[in-house]
């Protein structure tokens, strides 16, 4: 098996842009590929994660029209949908084939344009991810599920809504600093329990924002890394599962298990453990959803993941600082871009170049979740000094 690592990124700041879909994919491709100065003949394939452009784009065949745009001439151009995992996807693949040599470099993107389209045609296509024979039948919407997730979640462990309220102030805290983020003011417990009612318990602040956006990373296998850069990034792990489809199925849903799946793979691969863990970006798409990914992810025992975000243990100069990017909270949540965002992210982390640095990151995590916690994956990153 060859190791695998990431020797160059790029990304356009997430938010409301004015560019069309391909066009976003392909400034980010372009300028990953010019952080390391890969020639367009070395690419072996490009991998793309998108899950609503057919839907509110009517734009398929995203991946073959971004690979024509940048000039990666007749390279195989696949996309992978996974909902808001769908880019988590496209980097696993792509780690995947690089790891049993079918490739030797690789281009990973991930791109979505929402903010076009009307609140109610965006809901419904991002609705699509649920079950539509179950929880869509009911009428349950994410923020709905996250709701129950809430609601049990403090039923069970006694947590409070001031506690919870402090992952969106941390993150928009985090993401006051952060260039590539679409929210950058911070906000107060206050502001966010008092703003509007969304799904009980559920706030406004509680829920990331629809954004347009694009990341890519380009990947290599170790035994090339070197002649493009000096300071690759090595994977050291990489998970992918799937967990249950519909909120019915869940015996408790303060435990997703396509997440405690994922990660457990990952760890395994990397011969690490949580505690080994120095950053991580998280899928924050509610406040929720921070709190329970954190113990999904082994950071925390079942029940002390709101209390340890209160106390400041996840900040940037925590114990294990937590969406230093400011998460998709502040940055937010472009679905299809935000898995390879969430690397750009950790992968700056550990260059020792990120806005938010975190003293002597050297491993860093990124999970990625789609649907009602149907697939997730989570990628262990580290640093130059490992590879």
């Amino acid at each position: 098996m060859n190791d695998v690592c990431v020797i160059g990124m790029g990304t356009t700041e997430f938010g409301v842009r004015e560019e069309g879909i391909v066009e976003l994919g392909v400034t980010a491709v372009g300028r990953a590929l010019r952080s390391c100065d890969v020639d367009r003949e070395e690419v072996d394939a490009l991998y793309l994660g998108n899950f609503v452009a057919g839907m509110l784009e009517g734009q398929e065949t995203l991946a073959p029209l971004v690979a024509d745009s940048v000039g990666l001439v007749g390279v195989p151009a696949m996309k992978t949908e996974g909902a808001c995992a769908s880019s988590g996807i496209a980097f696993r693949q792509a780690y995947q084939a690089i790891r049993t040599g079918v490739h030797d470099v690789v281009v990973v993107a991930g791109v979505e344009r929402m903010t076009n389209a009307e609140t109610s045609e965006f809901t419904r296509a991002l609705g699509s991810a649920a079950d539509h024979g179950t929880d869509g039948a009911t009428g349950l919407t994410f923020p709905g599920f996250y709701g129950l997730v809430l609601d049990r979640y403090m039923h069970e462990y006694g947590a409070t809504r001031e506690q919870v309220a402090a992952v969106s102030v941390k993150n928009r805290k985090n993401g006051a600093s952060n260039p590539r983020a679409r929210f950058r003011s911070p906000v107060t417990v206050d502001d966010v329990v008092d703003s509007r009612l969304v799904a009980d318990p559920l706030r406004l602040y509680d829920c990331c924002p629809a954004a347009d956006g694009a990341a890519a990373v380009v990947l290599a296998s170790a035994d090339v890394a070197e002649s493009y850069t000096e300071t690759p990034i090595a994977v050291l792990g990489s998970g992918h599962a799937t967990g249950r489809s519909a909120a019915y199925r869940y015996d408790d849903l303060t435990t997703l298990e396509a997440t405690t799946l994922a990660a457990e793979e990952a760890y395994d691969e990397a011969g690490i453990s949580p505690s080994d863990v120095d950053v991580v970006e998280l899928h924050d798409c509610f406040s929720a959803a921070e709190i329970g990914d954190s113990e999904d992810l082994g950071f925390f025992e079942k029940g002390e993941g709101a209390a340890a975000v209160a106390a400041g243990r996840t900040a940037v100069d925590g114990e294990l600082p937590i969406n230093p990017s400011g998460g998709l909270l502040a940055k937010g949540h472009p679905v299809g871009a935000t898995g390879i965002g969430q690397i750009y992210e950790v992968c700056l982390q550990l260059l020792g170049e990120h806005e938010n640095q975190v003293d002597g990151a050297e491993v860093g995590l990124a999970h990625n979740l789609g649907g009602s916690g149907a697939v997730s994956t989570v990628t262990v990153l580290g640093g130059p000094s490992g590879v």
